[in-house]
């Protein structure tokens, strides 16, 4: 038993960060309620900690390598309990929203080194088990999370979301001291702090504008000040990359069509398949009437086929193409979002559950295989960083995926409210139902005028959905097509080549 002590360490982590990314979505709705918040912070709770995720992951890496991978697993542990505990007693949103950054910069942490500490500490067979572990760990994350935020919400309250954290990490921190050796990269030099520092703001300030446009206006001169900032960041940080003798991220890896099909398809995948979650669920609570826990266990179609197509490609489809898991995996996301756009009205949860289900089994046909081709079509001592990478490209697909959708989701509300002559200050309104706020406005409205506003609610929630779920099957399928454009099929084997003769480069 104590050989798989350093599996449980490295799981529990893991868990718990993995977690944090879906638990928060179906407790947005009494946030909103308890701080007196609106839409765009609530798109903030969830977008920072994706975001933080994104933009220190690789940094993170390379700090461990240089440090030690333990002290900087055990360090990510210590902030993210810290993090959950200040999450849990924030007064305001913008306290939540800043301990959500301080969350996911403790989540980078842990999660950049992860497989390092598994690779470091099991070796052949051993090995295998603890990523088959530490995977179904991962998929088990994804699927615990809306029903443990629900019922955490339901029967205590949203601020127990965070602080279950706390006896997980002090589990987990005391495990790793007892059980988990240090390892560190004796070539490691050091971390490229101004390609870290470019990368994040360059994020960070796309993001902000993409939340914020609606409101300054798509236009404005602040908004595309915002754009034009992010985009010199990220012009600074592919020349520093470009120059740097020992970079965070190499450029030159995306001059292979296989490593950048994945990583495309990584990033649309993590948009069409799950940013679009967050107004599903405000949708299904908020206008609905569905409790946190019965809404999340309307999101398991999803997870549930995920989880048992993930199980069943590794048994049946380990040899296949990438082409035929990554393509056909993002071909039926966008197939399940599409299906998911006939909500209307008079939909319940019932509408979404094909579509969910259909989307489950593309991202379990897909992620499996997301990994291993990325680290495949890199040479050996850069597979640390594509895998990294990969990591950083979901992550960032997630947190730019749920700025994006809800600006569309917003803007079809709004379009849907002032299309009705009835309706008085749509921006108002709009700014109420996007903050969960649909029982208080039908509360406060006059009794024979509530049929007509509680359809008009009804109404303008699907369009804004509608939109959602439409851009998401477009991102979808633009990303089955560029990933099975780009992904090469499985070369024919051929014949070892004669020591005397050279071996050919990987293209």
């Amino acid at each position: 038993m104590r050989k798989w002590l350093p599996l449980i360490a490295v799981c529990l982590g893991a868990f718990m960060l993995l977690v944090d990314v879906t638990i928060v979505t179906v407790a947005l709705p009494d946030m909103a309620t308890s701080l007196h918040t609106g839409f765009a912070d609530l798109q903030w709770v969830m977008d920072i900690y994706a975001l933080a995720l994104a933009a220190l992951l690789l940094g993170a890496g390379s700090l461990a390598d240089l440090v030690g991978r333990r002290a900087v697993y055990l360090g990510g542990l210590v902030l993210f309990a810290l993090a959950s505990l200040a999450c849990g007693l924030s007064g305001s949103s913008g306290e939540l929203i800043a301990f959500r950054g301080l969350q996911g910069i403790g989540g980078a942490a842990m999660f950049a080194t992860t497989m390092a500490l598994l690779s470091s500490t099991y070796q052949g067979r051993g090995r295998g088990i603890a990523f088959g572990v530490w995977g179904a760990v991962n998929g088990a994350a994804a699927a615990a999370g809306p029903i443990l935020g629900g019922l955490l919400t339901e029967h205590l309250d949203w601020r127990w979301i965070f602080y279950v954290n706390l006896p997980i990490s002090a589990l987990a921190v005391l495990v790793t001291l007892r059980a988990v050796r240090e390892s560190r990269n004796p070539h490691a030099t050091g971390v490229d702090l101004p390609g870290l520092v470019t990368f994040t703001v360059a994020a960070g300030v796309l993001t902000f504008a993409l939340i914020r446009g609606g409101d300054y206006g798509w236009t404005s001169t602040t908004t595309l000040g915002l754009l034009a900032l992010s985009a010199l960041s990220l012009l600074a940080f592919v020349l520093i990359e470009s120059r740097s003798r020992r970079p965070m991220l190499d450029l030159g890896l995306f001059r292979n069509r296989t490593f950048l099909g994945v990583m495309t398809g990584g990033l649309l995948l993590s948009v069409a398949a799950f940013s679009y979650l967050v107004y599903a669920s405000l949708w299904l609570q908020s206008v609905r009437g569905m409790s946190p826990v019965t809404a999340g266990l309307s999101l398991l179609p999803m997870s549930a086929v995920s989880f048992v197509t993930a199980a069943l490609v590794g048994r049946l489809l380990h040899g296949a193409s990438p082409r035929l898991t990554i393509g056909g995996g993002l071909l039926l996301i966008g197939a399940g979002a599409l299906l998911q756009a006939t909500v209307d009205a008079d939909s319940t949860w019932t509408a979404l559950a094909p579509g969910l289900a259909l989307t489950g089994a593309g991202v379990g046909l897909a992620t499996p295989t997301l990994a291993s081709t990325a680290m495949a079509a890199v040479p050996p001592t850069r597979a640390g960083m594509a895998g990294g990478a990969l990591n950083t490209s979901r992550q960032l697909g997630n947190a730019l995926g749920i700025a994006v959708l809800g600006a569309v989701f917003k803007s079809g509300l709004l379009d849907s409210l002032h299309s009705n002559p009835g309706t008085e200050n749509a921006h108002r309104t709009a700014e109420a139902l996007t903050g969960g706020q649909a029982a208080a406005l039908i509360a406060h409205t006059p009794a024979d005028q509530r049929p007509a506003v509680l359809h008009l609610i009804h109404t303008a929630f699907a369009t804004g959905l509608r939109d959602t779920f439409l851009l998401s099957a477009a991102l979808g399928l633009a990303g089955a097509l560029t990933t099975l454009t780009l992904l090469r099929p499985a070369p024919t084997p051929q014949p070892a080549p004669h020591p005397s003769e050279p071996t050919p480069a990987n293209a």
